[in-house]
């Protein structure tokens, strides 16, 4: 298993909605320390989580998750 921190954009898109980190936990149903280890890259979230973050945000997988490297 590596070391390497996840990197995701969930942090700009829920500031970009005006929702603090306890507000979109409770809308997908997890804790706050849930979202601030996801958008620090500390936890990778599974499918399910993933894709209610990315609705709850509205925008993409690929947007939220996706390598931001991709196309660089």
């Amino acid at each position: 298993m590596s070391d390497e921190k996840q990197h995701n954009m969930v942090r700009k898109y829920r500031r970009w909605h005006e929702l603090s980190q306890a507000e979109l936990a409770e809308k997908v149903g997890v804790s706050r320390q849930t979202i601030a280890n996801i958008e620090r890259g500390n936890y990778s979230p599974s499918v399910h989580l993933a894709l209610s973050i990315c609705k709850e945000l509205k925008h993409s997988v690929e947007e939220v998750f996706g390598d931001e490297q991709e196309g660089a």
